[in-house]
């Protein structure tokens, strides 16, 4: 894996660019932003094999930007050739008060993209079950997957595609190092329960930051959750926080955490079932 790519060094065929980008800007900073994110994605469906047996992807699309993005990208990629693929946006409305419900589907049948548009009020579920002062996001985000996995079906999809980038691999890996007590994170590729979707993740590579920029640039209509995104002190926006610190104090250390997770020794941790410790044995010389 590697994350940090020479800007000069693209293999990612230029002729023109994907109607949705007319209004982008024509900078070097935008077309080097935009090319290295494109070069990302693509390293991550390769590393992942993530077009192996896909036919038809269902992107999940929230109105936040890295969820635009990542349509934004993978509608280039096919524009180009490169992602042969079909694609299908969906927005989960989950019934969130002052929802705009006009802004999504205007901005999809703007850009041509085939999409669907699915209310489920798991709004009111989440603020009923979920006791005064916890966290809305772990029964939320099992809601809407759940929905979404449907949905998929009734689409006839391969995979549903999310837009989870590098900072929320990392900060799921340390929200379960601190306090589930294991190691694991979001993986690039997975298999459902069920083992008919698989759940796909090509930003894996991506930085926030870089999403966040491109998100301004592109001028994404963003529309803000009020659900997770109204609530303070989250384990996630500690985690976050600390590893901006770790990132301001020693530049590129979130590269070098991402290399490590794909990058693992089981005979150096603490695991019996990924290794053999009771068949280790010395060699006695004679």
């Amino acid at each position: 894996m590697t994350l940090a790519l020479a800007e000069t060094e693209d293999d990612t065929p230029d002729e023109g660019r994907h109607p949705l980008f007319s209004t982008a800007p024509s900078s070097v900073s935008f077309n080097k932003l935009r090319k290295r994110l494109l070069r990302q994605v693509r390293q991550a469906m390769d590393d992942f094999a993530m077009l192996k047996g896909q036919k038809r992807w269902l992107i999940g699309l929230s109105g936040g930007k890295d969820s635009y993005g990542l349509l934004a990208l993978l509608m280039d990629l096919q524009w180009r050739g490169l992602l042969p693929v079909e694609l299908i946006a969906c927005n989960l409305d989950q019934g969130q008060p002052n929802f705009p419900k006009h802004i999504l589907p205007e901005y999809l049948k703007s850009i041509g993209v085939s999409h669907r548009i699915e209310y489920r009020d798991t709004y009111s579920i989440v603020k009923d079950k979920v006791p005064s002062g916890a966290t809305y996001c772990s029964l939320c985000s099992r809601l809407r997957r759940g929905n979404l996995y449907r949905i998929a079906r009734e689409e006839g999809c391969d995979a549903l595609v999310l837009g989870h980038h590098r900072e929320d691999i990392l900060e799921t890996f340390f929200m379960n190092f601190f306090h589930g007590g294991r190691l694991a994170t979001m993986p690039p590729k997975l298999l459902n329960d069920e083992g008919d979707l698989m759940v796909l993740r090509p930003l894996a590579y991506a930085a926030e930051d870089d999403l966040a920029k491109f998100a301004a640039a592109m001028q994404f209509p963003i529309i803000p959750c009020d659900l997770c995104g109204s609530q303070d002190g989250l384990q996630r926006n500690a985690m976050k926080a600390m590893l901006a610190d770790i990132e301001t104090r020693m530049p590129g250390r979130k590269d070098a955490m991402l290399r490590a997770l794909g990058h693992a020794n089981p005979s150096h941790l603490l695991d019996p079932k990924l290794f053999d410790f009771s068949s280790l044995e010395t060699v006695r010389q004679e």
